[in-house]
């Protein structure tokens, strides 16, 4: 695998040159806005890819160009030229062959790992926040390949704890009249929202060919639901019927709105409900973000505390006592704390190091180690001979 520098091959390339982070109010002040990345999850068919490239020429109609991120590995190509492309950085098909997997195992590994240079990925992302408002990041196909996996939740992850992140859930709209199917795009968006826990838009696609009015009556008005769900006999229906009634709560809260990858119909309200979206991460989620950032630093230092403690205490038994230093070591005013605390004072002994001549640091340092080796050994001889009394007595 390539590095993700490489990855970034197409950096820069498709983004022209636009008002990004920094726009100027009408008296000609700067104000800077804040950068958003929209994580576009969806079915396999939804129009997620084409969903984006119509949402890139759009941005880029109003002077807004976004910075887009491709983390589809198995895609044959892609409409919109991508700034960060996985397929640059990790090859799918060697994947699959050195791991003897199967197309969908292929992706999960593909992403994995990418996931372990996304930190690269965040620095290219923070060089061009100045010029790009908005990130996009096209996902795979198989959702649940991005939504399950550990790849998914650590981009995810690091991108909100950085950037205002927003979750698109794009839906077919045309495959979506039957109630039972509509109830399971809404179970995946409800589940996708509460294990991402951030601000949620669905956006139902190809209302160029069927309307979305009928969806959102159904989300508010349960007994047309009710009603479209007693012309179905199946056994899901039943299931369907019961499930309708739990997301109630989740209706009430969700962002809906109609677009049209191929007319482009609806890009503005969808960039308005983005503007919301943006405010509510601000004030709820943000902050639960920032505090599990520095919960997880926290932890992290506690951990190097408990290592650099258990090293003390390793190598505390190896410690020289005040009983055991050599005459050598007095007369000279050379006094040792044992190799613990060489680690401690490292610094300090550099300082009076400086003070010898470079010729005689070689001859000095052997005699430091003699003098350290001397009483690990009297101790050893010491226990030595004891043990030979024990045994002669017995």
């Amino acid at each position: 695998m390539a590095s993700a520098a490489a990855g970034a091959g197409a950096e820069g390339t498709g983004t022209g040159n636009g008002s990004g982070s920094s726009s100027s109010t009408g008296t000609g002040t700067p104000t800077t806005t804040p950068t958003v990345c929209l994580i576009v999850l969806g079915m396999a068919g939804s129009g997620k890819t084409t969903f984006v490239q119509r949402l890139t020429g759009h941005l880029h109609l109003k002077g807004c160009p976004p910075y887009l991120i491709n983390l589809d590995p198995a895609v044959h190509e892609i409409p919109v030229p991508a700034n960060i492309d996985i397929r640059d950085t990790v090859n799918y098909k060697e994947v699959m062959k050195q791991y003897g997997l199967g197309p969908n195992g292929g992706i999960v590994t593909a992403l994995n790992l990418f996931a372990t240079r996304f930190d690269q990925v965040m620095k290219f992302i923070e060089k061009r926040q100045q010029d790009c408002r908005y990130v996009l990041i096209d996902t795979p196909g198989q959702i649940e390949v991005f939504t399950w996996s550990a790849s998914g939740t650590i981009i995810t992850e690091a991108l909100a704890s950085t950037f205002a992140t927003v979750i698109v859930y794009v839906m077919d709209t045309s495959r979506s009249t039957n109630p039972v199917t509509f109830m399971s795009n809404m179970l995946y968006a409800c589940s996708i929202l509460y294990k991402t826990r951030l601000p949620f838009i669905v956006v139902m696609n190809k209302v160029d060919i069927v309307s979305h009015t009928f969806a959102v009556e159904w989300m508010t008005d349960f007994e047309s639901f009710q009603d479209a769900l007693n012309q179905e006999t199946s056994f899901a229906s039943n299931l369907t019927r019961s499930m309708s009634l739990v997301l109630d709560e989740f209706y009430s809260t969700l962002r809906v709105v109609g677009v049209s990858a191929v007319e482009g119909t609806g890009m503005d309200d969808f960039l308005g409900h983005v503007a919301e979206a943006v405010v509510e991460y601000d004030l709820e989620y943000r902050p639960y973000y920032l505090k599990m950032k520095q919960h997880l630093a926290d932890k992290e230092m506690r951990n190097r505390e408990e290592q650099l403690e258990r090293l003390r205490r390793d190598m505390g038994d190896v410690s020289m006592d005040s009983d055991h230093q050599s005459p050598s070591a007095d007369r000279e005013g050379e006094v040792e704390a044992g190799p613990s605390g060489l680690i401690l004072s490292r610094g300090a002994g550099d300082e009076l190091q400086e003070e010898v001549d470079s010729d005689t640091d070689d001859l000095d340092h052997q005699k430091a180690e003699e003098q350290r080796e001397e009483p690990a050994f009297q101790r050893y001889l010491q226990q030595r001979r004891h043990e030979n009394q024990l045994a002669t007595k017995e």
